[in-house]
Parts: structure tokens; C-alpha cells; sequence
């Protein structure tokens, strides 16, 4: 397949967008991780896991409707971008944003961002990853990064089998000091540093999620997670050994300037307090679906699965939608979003959809595509072509494209 890159991204672009009637569609875009160890629930072949090699680490995520580079030792220049396709031709979808501008991203993005902003992903592991936090912007903008929120969703097809560890660790026991921390940092080549001992394990249920803001530490479990987070590939690993298996300290300070990598007050303080703390942390992060209207007697229902405001904010936003067997429904949105086909087999607009049961490195398939602006605006057709089957589709949004996304919380109202 020839990749179009340069002066010929635009007429390409402009090409694929028109026969999309602005739905493009996009390749498996695949991403290893040194440090973990896949779960095996991507649909990946079992033969293709260390497709990258063994010095790569296992492929244990796969990127949807991403901008954003994967920030791997070793990683060529696209690993993490998403490839659109058009017959023999594709391009990223990096590329594809300034040839097509607000028509794709919509004009409230593409005016503030230029930039396609934010992404999702699945992110599948045998066990749990090492307690982390995500860096605020403030605290790697002179590195020439950004802050990460991000949010997580565990979708039930998938999650048929937990793994070794279906808990995440939130925030930090109330009680705890910086010095607690500061001596756990301290302790990081004497085995394992203690840092779970001030945390707390909340159980995963499949079909819930959470709203995680940057500096707040979290060591994720091992359901198979789709999480929209902001563009961004920023961390700091707290924890040195996880299921005996050390994590190398440079993990820790990767995103800490040069002259504080070894400033353990520093390290201490890029972690919020106030909110890592929090007494009533579920409450205040807690996701569960939450449909957006009563049209299930219309054969379909979509529902909230992502949504909230971190620091008054709106970084991105999700929807599960569930289309019953011959049923045929307009989709309209605020903004475009990159879709992900969980289950069965149907059309969107022109495009086919179908769910795979299993996938090959290297190989394209018909179950991921990216909305632009212009086509959720005016409205794409869903056709669930099944029999028996619904027809579900996961999709995520931008920054502020959805204000009335429910508040954290809300479904308690429900």
C-alpha cells in the first residue's frame, strides 16, 4: 500500500473524505509496551503479539482516531498514528487535519487547536501496570509536552475473562504525607517500594468507568479498558515493582526535567494532594452509562459512557451506541469522533462494519472509522445488517463538543 505523505496528503484527503461522504476509514494502528505484558484480548492473532520483537515489549494496546506519537524507546516516527485509508493509498490522519480542516475536526477545535487534540484506546494487560500519575501541562510544558486526563471504560465484550488483577488503586490512603511517599521513592532499589501500602484497590465491573484528571496516581487493572484521554503520552511510575517484576526508575522521572530527575520534593509535589486524598474518590469519579434519551422503542439506545468535567473542563467525551438487528438510524452529533465497532456487522453512511473475530499485524479491517464534523452535523446513517446480533459502536469526541454531557454523578439520579 503506497502512503501518501507531503504535498499529495491534501488532494488524497480531499479524495477519500468525498467518496467517504466524510466518514474515513482507518487501519488497526497497534502499540507496544516494554514493561507490561499483554492481556490477549485484542483479536490480535496469538502469533502476532510480539510482532515488533521481544526488544519492543508485547503489543498490548491498540490506538483509535490518534494524532498523538506513541513516546516508545525505539519507536519509528508513526508509531501511535492512525493511518486512513483509500483504496491502495492511506495517510494519517495527522496529515489528513490541516488538508481538511474544520470540515473533519469542526470549527471550535480546529479555530483553538489546529490540531485533532485527543484520542482513545484499548489497553489490555495480564496484570496490573505500576501506580502512575499523569502530568499536568504546567509540568512538562518546558519540555515541550502536555497534560494528560484521561478516562476509562471497560467494555463487557472484551471483559469476558478479567485476568490476573480486576482492581485499579486509586489516589492515596487520607492520612498519608509527602514524607510517606518521599521514603517509598527513596527505597526504589531495595525491592519492592511500598507505595500500594497508602493506596486503595477499587473492583472493575465491565460496562462502568472512571474520570481520571492529571496527578492523580492510579496503578490500572487488568480488565481490557477503552480510554479517551487527552493527545498526550506523559507519566510517572511511582511503583518499582509490580507482580515481581522491577520498573526501571528512568520510568519514574521520563517526564521530569533534567536538573529534577533526582529532586525527590520535587517528584513528591507533581502529585495533586488535595484530590489523590479525597475521602469520597469514587463519588467524585465514578462513571457509570447513562442513556441520552428514550429511544430504546426506536430499536436502538445511545448512551453516555465518558463524560464529566476535570478542573471545569470538558477534554473529551464518549458514547456506547446499540443498534437492534434490521434497525436503520440517523446518527447526529455536536462534532466528529473516532468509532470503534465492538460488536456485529452494519453500515455507516456508504462504509461497511463489521466486528472481527480475530485480526493479523499488518492486516485492514472494516470495524474503525472517523466521523468528521461536517457528517455528524448533517447525519450518518447506522444499519445494523445482522440477524440476530445487535450492532454496538464505542466513539469518542473533543474537547467542549458536548455541553450537555451529564455531570459526574448523575446517574445515581437516574
Amino acid at each position: 500500500m503506497d502512503t501518501v505523505r507531503g504535498n499529495g496528503v491534501v488532494a488524497a484527503a480531499k479524495k477519500a473524505f468525498e467518496a467517504g461522504e466524510g466518514i474515513l476509514r482507518l487501519a488497526p494502528n497497534w502499540v507496544p509496551r516494554s514493561f507490561l505484558q499483554p492481556g490477549l484480548r485484542l483479536k490480535l492473532h496469538p502469533n502476532d503479539y510480539y510482532a515488533l520483537g521481544t526488544h519492543r515489549g508485547g503489543i498490548d494496546e491498540r490506538w483509535f482516531a490518534s494524532t498523538t506519537h506513541a513516546d516508545n524507546e525505539g519507536a519509528p516516527d508513526d508509531e501511535g498514528l492512525s493511518y486512513a485509508i483509500d483504496k491502495k493509498k492511506r495517510f494519517t490522519l495527522r496529515d489528513a487535519v490541516p488538508a481538511l480542516g474544520a470540515d473533519l475536526i469542526g470549527e471550535g477545535i480546529w479555530k483553538k487547536f489546529k490540531r485533532w487534540p485527543v484520542y482513545s484506546k484499548f489497553f489490555d494487560n495480564m496484570g496490573p501496570i505500576p501506580h502512575h500519575l499523569h502530568q499536568k501541562t504546567e509540568q512538562v510544558k518546558a519540555l515541550g509536552r502536555e497534560g494528560k486526563p484521561e478516562a476509562y471504560y471497560f467494555p463487557p465484550q472484551l471483559n469476558a475473562i478479567g485476568n490476573n488483577f480486576p482492581h485499579t488503586y486509586f489516589g492515596l490512603e487520607p492520612g498519608t504525607r509527602r514524607e510517606d511517599v518521599r521514603q517509598c521513592i527513596e527505597r526504589w532499589n531495595e525491592g519492592d517500594n511500598g507505595i500500594l501500602d497508602y493506596a486503595k484497590a477499587y473492583r472493575l465491573t465491565a460496562g462502568t468507568g472512571w474520570l481520571v484528571g492529571p496527578c492523580i496516581l492510579h496503578a490500572p487493572g487488568s480488565l481490557v479498558t477503552y480510554e479517551p484521554q487527552w493527545g498526550s503520552d506523559v507519566f510517572a511510575m511511582y511503583q518499582s515493582i509490580v507482580e515481581g517484576r522491577p520498573t526501571p526508575r528512568e520510568l519514574l522521572v521520563k517526564d521530569v526535567p533534567e536538573d529534577k530527575k533526582w529532586d525527590l520534593d520535587y517528584i513528591v509535589d507533581l502529585i495533586d494532594w488535595e484530590t489523590n486524598l479525597d475521602t469520597h474518590f469514587r463519588d467524585n469519579h465514578f462513571l457509570e452509562p447513562i442513556p441520552d434519551g428514550n429511544t430504546a422503542s426506536e430499536g436502538y439506545v445511545d448512551r453516555w459512557v465518558v463524560y464529566g468535567k476535570i478542573g471545569g473542563k470538558q477534554y473529551f467525551s464518549a458514547k456506547e451506541l446499540t443498534v437492534q438487528p434490521g434497525v436503520k438510524m440517523t446518527l447526529k452529533d455536536k462534532g466528529a469522533s473516532g468509532v470503534i465497532t465492538m460488536q456485529g456487522r452494519g453500515r455507516i453512511g456508504k462504509m461497511p462494519l463489521e466486528c472481527p473475530a480475530m485480526i493479523r499485524y499488518g492486516e485492514l479491517t472494516e470495524d474503525e472509522v472517523f466521523i468528521s464534523a461536517k457528517a455528524a452535523n448533517e447525519g450518518v446513517v447506522v444499519e445494523n445488517l445482522g440477524k440476530e446480533c445487535p450492532l454496538v459502536l464505542l466513539r469518542y469526541f473533543g474537547p467542549e463538543v458536548n455541553p450537555n454531557a451529564p455531570k459526574v454523578g448523575a446517574y445515581k439520579k437516574g
